[in-house]
């Protein structure tokens, strides 16, 4: 996570008078603490544009992955500008490192990254508007106001649209965005109202807007086909005869880049033909001869098994120890232990990985659905040896990421393809590429022991957690952090660590870390709870109240107590029903900066067939839930993809491959089988932070022990749907 944008004193908002009379106000860094040099329209450096109509366009410069950034961005420039939400266009700003800060979409960073620079831009175009209208009246400006994109007077009773003043704006110094006066929350006409996606209305209607509706003059059709054994290269292949068959145009070997999927080119053939279905059809006769690497020997059954000998064996390293755990465990009045683990997983978008990608003249062109295009850019600059200034790239609509586009091997794939067939061309992966070759959420295993004292008090607390990597370093996303709670709630704590090799690719998966951790943390802590005798709830409260609040990236005791007893009393949770087959889980878990608190109600028949009947949500995100209506829709989402992870979702590894290829075997979550999904949220004095994933964490633990009370059989490994609940 890249810190937040901050404001430098030699940075001012620049106006500059383009084509059509229109004003163009945007952010500069200039030598000497002026603004840099004229703007030109279209150069996509600014980020307001305001027409002699009022109209305003604010340009959107993050990527937009279904995670409402494109709307929720604007608002808060819109807001701070004083214009009405009716008046506002919204345009896609294509990747801009000269001008744009932070362009890229993970970590649920939008918010933090951006909130108060969105609102130092606006405030600064407002401020540019009220001096604007009080040099032409000669007025001090502090006697004017602002409201729906006009400039009032009060006591002499004149009034200014901000299309009439944008000649005499142009003209005056630029206001300093690190003092410009932002508005009072309570001023706040835009920010927390219901507002729709921008794109809405063209999504259902179909309108082209992600990468895979891209086309361009000239355009011929790629598909790529790497060993179906991570890390695999071609020894030989049946290109002369493919060139026969009818549209296909080329077929070559693509060699790896130096550094394999890190580099992201893996070794593979690539089919250039007329039409997809050309190129598709002619991959059907490719036969290859793989040479597959030691990458072969693996499998989820072998890793479980190596897991288990690890557990048994001492640590490899202790990454962190506080009191004496071993002593404390060994005079606990109760000793609980117990073994978690949870399945590698696949990010499946629904809109597979596509690039469409066009090299002349030694410069390359991309239109890209990226999380992180300027990392793509850097990427396929190192492998291939563009400069990146010759390296141009469009930003598309994206049709889901969940992190799997953080990795651009796809971009670098398409940018190859194109250099090397000398024609425009679109890469798309097949659901089965894109499903067989991801950067999987890893798998984990942990090893539990807690101790309670006479009282029913957590004293003790050890996790042995067997992962992936080297010794000295987890693989990418296979990590936990020495902070994760309970750390600092409970006296005598130990998190250990053992790994073990890995050839498969892994990488961020929507909460990364968390998605897992939080099922195994909870899980446990519910057991502890049932082993002390108290409610799961109570447990967790006087758990919480035993720490203190520090700064950092770490849980705060006081606003988890706050959505712990927020999401029971919306849930009703002191008055739940206790009956055999019926039940109620709670959970929680702090991550991205967010605290979220969960109940799932489920209902389990006798032979075990699981209904979730609802989920509670209880968030806070800090003071401001800038888009009511996608705010909502975001933790919905989010605790649904929980939901699905946990009921179905694994990806197993035989001889170094992934088994699973579509959704026939790896399902996502059916409409019949979705939950209502009740939200709230517990505003609090804090900067407003992320949506996008710190929701889905608590659900699936939620989910577990729910499942537990009305079964008596406790989750242990994911996913449920492998587990009998049948009971009796």
């Amino acid at each position: 996570m890249s810190a937040p944008t901050r404001v430098s004193r030699r940075e001012f908002l620049q106006a500059t008078l383009v084509a059509g009379g229109g004003l163009l106000l945007g952010t500069r860094l200039g030598a000497s603490g002026r603004p840099a040099g004229q703007a030109a329209e279209g150069t996509l450096n600014a980020w307001i544009r305001i027409a002699p109509d009022g109209s305003v366009t604010i340009m959107a410069q993050n990527p937009e992955i279904g995670q409402g950034v494109k709307t929720m961005l604007p608002m808060i420039i819109a807001d701070e500008l004083d214009v009405d939400w009716k008046d506002v266009r919204i345009e896609q700003a294509g990747l801009d490192t000269v001008n744009f800060k932070s362009q890229f979409a993970g970590g649920s960073t939008a918010t933090p990254n951006h909130w108060l620079a969105m609102r130092q831009v606006g405030a600064a175009g407002r401020a540019l508007m009220v001096g604007a209208a009080a040099a032409t009246w000669g007025v001090p400006a502090d006697e004017c106001s602002t409201a729906s994109g006009v400039v009032r007077h009060a006591r002499t009773g004149k009034s200014l649209k901000y299309g009439a003043l944008l000649a005499k704006a142009a003209t005056l110094p630029a206001p300093d965005l690190a003092t410009v006066r932002l508005k009072d929350p309570k001023e706040f006409k835009i920010i927390g109202q219901r507002i729709r996606g921008v794109d809405n209305h063209k999504i259902v209607t179909g309108t082209p807007l992600y990468g895979i509706d891209v086309s361009v003059p000239n355009m011929r059709y790629a598909v790529y086909l790497k060993c179906p054994v991570f890390g695999g290269t071609v020894q030989s292949a049946n290109l002369d005869e493919l060139k026969g068959l009818w549209g296909v145009q080329q077929a070559f070997v693509l060699e790896p880049g130096a550094g394999g999927a890190l580099n992201g080119l893996l070794g593979g053939v690539a089919i250039v033909a007329e039409t997809w279905w050309a190129a598709r059809k002619a991959r059907e006769r490719l036969k290859v001869v793989w040479n597959e690497g030691a990458t072969a020997a693996q499998s989820s059954a072998g890793f479980a098994a190596k897991a288990a000998e690890l557990s048994k064996q001492p640590p490899q390293r202790s990454l962190k120890k506080d009191g004496d755990p071993d002593a404390a465990l060994a005079s606990a009045a109760k000793l609980v232990k117990a073994e978690y683990s949870y399945p590698f997983l696949a990010h499946a978008p629904l809109e597979p990985q596509n690039c469409t990608a066009q090299y002349s003249n030694g410069k390359l062109e991309l239109w890209a659905p990226a999380q992180t295009p300027a990392s793509g850019r850097a990427l396929i600059s190192r492998t291939l040896g563009i400069a990146e200034a010759d390296i141009t790239i469009h930003m598309t609509r994206v049709g889901g990421g969940f992190g799997r586009r953080l990795n651009n091997d796809w971009m670098v794939e398409a940018a190859a393809i194109a250099k090397q067939a000398g024609v425009p061309v679109k890469l798309l992966w097949t659901r089965e590429d894109d499903m067989q070759h991801d950067f999987y959420r890893p798998a984990g295993f942990h090893y539990f022991s807690g101790g309670l004292d006479a009282a029913g008090k957590l004293t003790a607390w050890r996790d042995h957690f067997v992962s992936f990597g080297t010794v000295e370093r987890f693989a990418s996303s296979a990590g936990i952090s020495a902070t994760e709670f309970p750390q600092r709630f409970v006296p005598n704590f130990a998190l250990d660590a053992s790994v073990m090799p890995l050839g498969v690719p892994t990488g961020a998966l929507r909460a990364p870390g968390s998605n897992g951790i939080a099922f195994a943390n909870q899980s446990f802590l519910d057991e502890l709870a049932l082993a002390a005798g108290k409610d799961p709830l109570q447990f967790r409260l006087e758990l919480l109240a035993a720490g203190e609040a520090i700064t950092g990236d770490t849980v705060h005791p006081a606003r988890m107590r706050g959505v712990l007893e927020l999401v029971a009393e919306r849930s009703g949770w002191a008055g739940r029903a206790r009956a055999k087959g019926s039940g109620m889980g709670i959970a929680f878990h702090y991550s991205h900066l967010g605290h979220f608190a969960e109940v799932v109600q489920v209902t389990v028949s006798r032979q075990g067939a699981l209904a979730i009947n609802k989920v509670w949500v209880a968030g806070d995100i800090g003071s401001e839930v800038i888009n009511a209506s996608n705010a909502e829709n975001q933790v919905q989402g989010a605790v649904l993809d929980g939901i699905a992870e946990a009921l179905a979702q694994e990806i197993t590894i035989e001889r170094g491959r992934t088994v699973q290829s579509n959704f026939d075997n790896y399902e996502l979550l059916r409409l019949t089988k979705a939950p209502p999904v009740e939200v709230h949220f517990r505003k609090t004095d804090f900067p407003p932070t992320g949506l996008g994933e710190p929701a889905l964490p608590p659900v699936v633990p939620a989910l577990c022990n729910a499942i537990f009370e009305a079964t008596g059989k406790r989750i242990r490994a994911l996913p449920i749907g492998k587990q009998d609940l049948s009971w009796a």
